[in-house]
């Protein structure tokens, strides 16, 4: 497994589980079962998320949280409950918190073919008018997430000892959501709410989490020992980590690890950050039950059952968004 120290976090060359030779591919599931097993996140480089698009993302995302308060409540939609367009500032906050999250944050779901919509539930996406190439931008930067996410899936199910087909159904055209995300420059110290932090320490909800580097430092993920190890990539690099639902399907064999995003030193408090991660959900009626393949007498199964779209419920109702 190729590791960079100074990263905290392995890294691994997607173009190794896309290639013929099945010796490297071979060595990319194993290497990745091994990671999320151990740390729960990785880095993956050669993958065909292009700069140009995140770039464009992130130039249409500062257009975005330059306007006024007003203004982008426009876009905030309550009776979505967060799942599409804009979520201000301090309303979402982790599973058991009792402050929100110092930061703002839009949400970009699927755009499809209008009765293909409809059957799967979904709502429409909600586009902020002042910014017109925010449009184009998210949805081109969701597409190519979607695609990567569906091949790391594809190889942690390799690593679990199933076919990606087996649940390809479920996942193809799944409730998944790109977020853009704001966190807001602080005057000063004195102004932040005790105990409130940019993201607070939480596990994410879906089956995988795929970010392209943020605009600045502050996520830390959370080592077994209870320490906290800070998670810098280069831009070219995207991290996954695993999520609640797959933490669940494989039975605890892979590991969501908890994650968060501190606040600045006091002389950088007033540096905004934007970061832009695209959580990979399946559709809401795939079953979540332990899969048998990660069942066994040393490892009884750990989670009751429940569907993907009962999961998300509860979150939503946890972390102050329904």
């Amino acid at each position: 497994m190729k590791k960079e120290e100074s990263q905290g976090i392995p890294i691994l060359d997607f173009r190794d589980y896309q290639s013929t030779d099945l010796s490297r591919r071979a060595q990319f599931v194993a290497d990745l079962q091994r990671a999320y097993q151990e740390i729960g996140f990785v880095g993956v480089r050669g993958h065909e998320v292009a700069g140009k698009l995140v770039d464009e993302l992130y130039a249409a995302a500062w257009g975005f949280v330059a306007l006024g308060d007003t203004e982008k409540r426009q876009y905030h939609r309550p009776e979505l409950f967060g799942q599409r367009g804009y979520t201000p500032k301090g309303q979402e906050h982790a599973k058991g918190a009792s402050v929100g999250d110092l930061k703002e944050f839009y949400h970009v779901g699927q755009e499809l073919e209008a009765g293909l919509m409809a059957r799967l539930g979904y709502p429409a996406n909600v586009w902020p008018r002042e910014v017109p190439e925010f449009q184009g931008s998210a949805l081109a930067v969701f597409r190519a997430l979607e695609s990567l996410g569906h091949g790391m899936l594809s190889a942690i199910l390799d690593g679990l000892g199933l076919n990606y087909s087996s649940i390809i159904g479920q996942v193809e055209h799944g409730n998944s959501i790109l977020r853009v995300a704001h966190y807001f420059p602080i005057a000063d110290a004195k102004s932040v709410p005790p105990g409130a932090v940019r993201a607070a320490a939480h596990g994410d909800i879906n089956l995988i989490t795929l970010l392209v580097g943020a605009s600045a430092d502050g996520l830390e993920l959370q080592r077994r020992d209870g320490s906290w190890l800070p998670v810098v990539v280069d831009s070219d690099t995207i991290v996954v980590n695993v999520g609640d639902m797959l933490e669940r399907l494989s039975n605890g064999r892979l590991r969501s690890t908890i994650h968060r995003v501190v606040n600045p030193p006091e002389e950088k408090l007033n540096e905004a950050r934007i970061s832009m991660p695209f959580f990979m959900h399946p559709k809401a009626g795939m079953d979540l039950s332990v899969l048998d393949q990660c069942i066994d007498s040393d490892h009884p199964k750990r989670y009751a059952n429940i569907s993907a779209g009962e999961f998300l419920e509860q979150r939503l109702r946890e972390i102050g968004l329904k």
